[in-house]
């Protein structure tokens, strides 16, 4: 099956929680500034994204093939244990929003920016995750990104995007020597049908972090995914 690309994803930045995050109040003489960003931004931005159903072909206790690539991950693994068909994608804010914030100058501007193309690829993840579940009726899904724990390491990126074939060409996303994707507001992982709803930040120990969704869990990988603890 050929990937799914959403290239007219509808997005529109709400401004008081962009104010919220960038901590502009009423009446801040920045605040101004700001939305006349935010317009520019809308103007310009073409979030994308775009995945693709991956059959899950055979599984061990560490890895499972999909599609004809090895993905070695023990937590994987068991996640997608009574899985058959997953959602492999890559989501992006867009290489329009890339480029126009890589012309400011200042340090303010950046911040700002960051905090939109943010807002960008959250409209990009949003739409993937809607039509997905229209398209597909898969229940309740999760999902997992490659190195956003230590199971699953970010150079599981280059099996994901030879999953999808041609992201770069398709979405203007790359994959660079390092893993990291340009423009960097993006977004990779693969969504799932689960019957135990799974964040990446479950397994995540680290503190104060502003994306966390759920709270770190300590004996959740010994609980769950020690090799002991399946019987």
């Amino acid at each position: 099956m050929d990937a799914t690309i959403l290239e007219e994803v509808a997005w529109q930045i709400d401004l008081p929680q962009l104010k919220r995050q960038l901590g502009l109040k009423v009446g801040d003489s920045y605040a101004a500034e700001a939305e006349v960003m935010a317009a520019r931004a809308e103007a310009i931005g073409r979030p994308k994204a775009m995945y693709k159903v991956g059959r899950i072909e055979s599984r061990g206790e560490d890895h499972v093939v999909i599609e004809g690539r090895t993905f070695k991950s023990r937590v994987l693994a068991v996640n997608l244990e009574k899985v058959h068909r997953v959602f492999p994608f890559v989501a992006t804010c867009g290489v329009e929003l890339e480029e126009w914030s890589s012309t400011l100058t200042s340090v303010l501007d950046k911040f700002w920016a960051d905090a939109i193309k943010g807002m960008a690829l959250g409209a990009s993840i949003l739409a993937l995750l809607e039509h997905i579940k229209e398209q597909h009726h898969p229940g309740d899904i999760s999902m997992m990104s490659p190195g956003s724990i230590k199971s699953w390491p970010l150079s599981e990126q280059r099996a994901l995007f030879s999953i999808l074939g041609a992201p770069e060409g398709s979405i203007g996303v790359e994959l660079m020597e390092s893993c990291f994707m340009k423009p960097s507001m993006s977004a990779s992982g693969m969504w799932f049908p689960t019957e135990h709803h799974f964040e990446n930040c479950m397994l995540c120990p680290m503190e104060n972090c502003p994306g966390r969704r759920a709270p770190h869990d300590k004996e959740l990988y010994d609980r769950k995914y020690k090799k002991d603890s399946m019987g």
